[in-house]
């Protein structure tokens, strides 16, 4: 049993040190253009036919706004993944395309094949991320139980619950469970699991002994696993920082499926167009190469990630602020916008604000918009209320930026807000020789 003595859980401020050592590159501008491309495609085909029950729930799922979790969204991709490959499968065409009876139709067909091989490729990368990452954070966590017949048992209970849940799982399909309704239930599971870990983190009294003394689980792990899943705890900083590229690939995906599904569906009315065909091939191109190249940068972020650190690094890097900050007071129903217009794109606009006066517990709407040329509007972080926040993003459209803080919702409270609020161009790489490029 490792000891845990002087350390405490990791802090949002210290995820936001770390991160910055690994700064994720921007997806292609590609992926926004054929998303939008795509979406044009299944929105004419939605056009003078009626939909059924499933495919008014696609249409409505591909326009919401992702949520604002990483793991809810690699869930999500991945019941897409499900979907999309079972499409593709060629005992689920259309009878027309599984004849083949012409040319375009083989070709078609060979094309849909060539598709989910690329699919397949996805998903096996997203199972191994999945399987590797909850793995390393379990025996992470046993690293610091005790190294006797207690952790043994918590192993075997762990083994047990989790041949329970596949047994569900299993159940459920051979019953005849669609795609979708098994990820509603991989996603009850682990949400079952988080509750039982936040539960225990939250033990008190005597309960809290036992599990302490009797099980020997140290006072910092119950720590850890009661706040790090919070929604307002330090995995914030990995949302902010690492979902808006998630997000995309998932609205992206969701939009493919989405076409596939009303293109394969109405094919003995409307055959698939050539242009259209080369549009989907190019976008499945983009999303399966960013979606893996995602995957593979996020195992390489958690593989070096700390669990815990010593108290005298959580203070140091708490502890770590510049200077620069500003302060404003927000008065009770008004508003406060800070404005940036972006020319170059990879630019950075990064935040840290606080309420530094007021009542305890008061807090401020926050949220993060984009407006294009033509006056269009993107929300880039959708609106929350905070006491606190701390985050950036890499634009990957030029335009105008705002950040707004709302207490229009506050009757008679003013809030005074301390602030920082930066917009950092992107950095020009010198040209390397081709002898420096290669390691």
């Amino acid at each position: 049993m490792a000891s845990m003595e002087g350390l405490v859980p990791i802090t949002r401020a210290f995820l936001a040190s770390y991160y910055d050592k690994y700064p994720f590159a921007p997806l292609s501008g590609d992926v926004n253009r054929l998303t939008t491309e795509i979406r044009s495609m299944a929105t004419d085909l939605c056009k003078d036919v009626s939909l059924t029950e499933g495919e008014h729930l696609l249409v409505h799922e591909a326009e919401c706004q992702p949520p604002h979790k990483i793991d809810e969204n690699m869930w999500k991709n991945r019941e897409q993944l499900e979907e999309i490959i079972y499409l593709l499968e060629s005992s689920h065409w259309p009878k027309a395309l599984r004849q083949q009876s012409t040319t375009e139709d083989a070709e078609l067909a060979s094309i849909l094949g060539q598709l989910k091989d690329k699919f397949d490729n996805a998903l096996k990368t997203l199972k191994f991320f999945q399987s590797k990452n909850s793995e390393s954070v379990f025996n992470t966590v046993m690293t610091y139980m005790p190294q006797d017949f207690r952790g043994t048992l918590i192993r075997q209970q762990r083994e047990r619950s989790e041949r329970n849940k596949q047994a569900e799982v299993d159940t459920f399909v051979s019953s005849g469970g669609s795609i979708r309704d098994q990820y509603a239930l991989l996603w009850k599971q682990q949400m079952e699991r988080r509750r039982q870990l936040s539960q225990l983190g939250s033990a008190t009294g005597v309960y809290k002994t036992l599990v302490k003394y009797l099980v020997g689980v140290p006072q910092v792990l119950l720590d850890f696993i009661r706040q790090i899943n919070d929604d307002h705890g330090p995995m914030e900083e990995q949302r902010q920082r690492y979902g808006p590229p998630l997000y995309s690939l998932t609205t992206m995906v969701l939009n493919i499926r989405l076409f596939l599904t009303l293109s394969l569906g109405q094919f003995e009315a409307r055959k698939v167009q050539k242009d259209q065909i080369t549009i989907l091939e190019e976008a499945v191109d983009v999303y399966t190469s960013e979606f893996e190249r995602f995957i593979k940068f996020m195992g390489e972020v958690f593989a070096n990630s700390p669990f815990f650190i010593t108290a005298e690094v959580a203070g140091t890097t708490e502890g770590r602020k510049d200077e620069d900050y500003k302060e404003t007071s927000i008065p009770a129903g008004r508003t406060f916008e800070v404005s940036f217009t972006v020319e170059s794109l990879n630019s950075y606009i990064a935040w840290d604000f606080s309420l530094s006066q007021g009542k305890v517990n008061l807090d401020i709407g926050f949220s993060v918009e984009h407006t294009d040329s033509l006056g269009q509007k993107t929300l880039i972080l959708p609106y929350r209320r905070y006491e606190s926040d701390q985050g950036n993003f890499c634009t990957v459209m030029a335009g105008h930026y705002r950040l707004l803080w709302d207490n229009s919702y506050s009757t008679f409270f003013r809030k005074v807000l301390r602030y920082k609020v930066d917009c950092i161009p992107p950095v020009t790489e010198p040209v390397n020789s081709a002898s420096e490029v290669e390691e």
